[in-house]
């Protein structure tokens, strides 16, 4: 797809892997919507870009739709959706203090998958209405999983099945819009250098760099977006999960 001119809907944009895509593809000459719960980074964003901004809760179906239906007013049904909204906190199954309470691993499931799920299925519905582009497109779903789909460590248990659904979920949900002509993938990144790892002491960050086989360091969130703009651009990537990690594979602690 020439994405030049084209609507893209961009979750967690506020921040991280999300802000680097956003700004990527408004680059590339998108008109990019920015959705994300803090609606002042947002709006940030946005206005770095020449883009707009909605707050937005991606569990809800409601508030989902509302804000899609927004972003549709001004730049047109989207025919881009990239997920990069999700939350990763580590609790073990069973800790020192008992068994992991339940909505805690309820919640790593909302976000992570549910939200994609979510965004998925009402931004698709759009797309399948939409007029075909040339040769046949209507629309690329990027979701982001993890190499902890994979690989998952100690106390990612909830992070690790959210991630690993989201990977499985890439190809039926492939098989599905190929009849309407939209792409669906996903990537699935190693170590980053994001917010919540950039939180991390500056030892503890080398650490982790330093076990990245080549090149030896955290991945950075532009290269997350290039290839997002990638995929987006390759009209012959279809229902796969891409990781993007160094050659990292993940000990199990």
């Amino acid at each position: 797809m020439d994405i030049k001119g084209q609507a893209a809907i961009v979750t967690g944009g506020a921040s991280g892997l999300g802000a680097a895509t956003a700004r990527v593809l408004a680059k590339a000459g998108a008109k990019v919507a920015v959705f994300d719960l803090n609606e002042k980074a947002a709006n940030d964003i946005a206005n770095e870009i020449g883009g707009i901004a909605f707050a937005c809760d991606v569990t809800l179906d409601k508030g989902a739709s509302a804000a899609i239906n927004a972003a549709a007013t001004v730049h047109g049904p989207a025919r881009v959706l990239v997920n990069c909204a999700g939350i990763g906190p580590a609790k073990r199954i069973v800790g020192k203090d008992g068994p992991m309470p339940l909505e805690d691993f309820e919640r790593v499931i909302k976000v992570n998958l549910i939200g994609s799920f979510n965004m998925m299925r009402l931004v698709a519905a759009g797309m399948q209405a939409a007029e075909p582009l040339p040769g046949g497109e209507r629309g690329v779903i990027i979701s982001t999983a993890s190499v902890a789909a994979f690989e998952g460590q100690i106390g990612q248990s909830a992070y690790a099945s959210s991630k690993g659904a989201v990977a499985a979920l890439t190809l039926p949900a492939a098989r599905e819009f190929a009849q309407f002509g939209i792409r669906v993938c996903a990537i699935a990144p190693g170590i980053f250098s994001t917010p919540m790892l950039k939180g991390l002491p500056q030892e503890t960050q080398d650490s982790l760099g330093a076990s990245v086989p080549f090149p030896k360091r955290l991945g950075e969130p532009a290269e997350y977006a290039k290839l997002a703009l990638h995929i987006v651009e390759n009209g012959y990537l279809n229902g796969e999960v891409i990781r993007i990690d160094g050659a990292l594979r993940m000990a199990p602690r």
